[in-house]
């Protein structure tokens, strides 16, 4: 007979970690996605920024803005309401949120060595932040039913075959703080 198996707990440090969310923005939230529609990524990270907010950890909300065009496309914004006080804004102008935008030294400013990821796309702009943010020592934690992509199999393949060699994935549930 065999031990039952028990939910993995995860302990962050607040001081130490940061949630990063990537291209939580009006028009990536309402497209087509899978296997978690956008409104339910976007609810898991909302209910995940104000556990972070309430721990005392950083939350890091990054967006794309698209180079050379006058304007940028209607829906470019974050979604109303998912900044508050204390947050970081990021502005990136690749797939990936650490190119050119001072993210690094923005982060390590605030003490972060562990970085919680959320956003569209899993296998995009999520998977590109996480890859240059583990070539930069950063100790990674991936939230599942934070995530979506075009399709379930792009979103799976990152989370089942990439993440879990970068870092650990959970689901939202699994987030847990350390006792200061």
């Amino acid at each position: 007979m065999t031990a039952p198996e028990t939910e993995p707990r995860l302990a962050l440090d607040p001081a130490r970690t940061a949630l990063v969310l990537v291209d939580l923005m009006e028009r990536i939230v309402a497209l087509p996605l899978e296997p978690h529609k956008g409104t339910e990524v976007l609810a898991t990270a909302e209910e995940l920024a104000e556990t972070f907010r309430k721990a005392g950890a950083l939350v890091v909300l990054i967006r794309v803005e698209r180079s050379g065009v006058a304007e940028q496309p209607p829906g470019s914004g974050l979604v109303a309401g998912l900044v508050a006080e204390g947050d970081l804004e990021i502005v990136k102008r690749t797939i990936g949120g650490f190119q050119g935008t001072g993210l690094d030294e923005r982060l390590r400013e605030h003490g972060v060595s562990t970085l919680v990821f959320g956003g569209i796309a899993t296998n995009l702009g999520v998977e590109s932040t996480a890859r240059a943010a583990g070539d930069l020592g950063y100790d990674l934690v991936f939230v599942e039913d934070a995530m979506a992509a075009f399709t379930a199999s792009e979103h799976d393949a990152s989370v089942r075959l990439d993440f879990p060699r970068l870092g650990t994935v959970v689901t939202a549930g699994e987030v847990r703080f350390s006792a200061r």
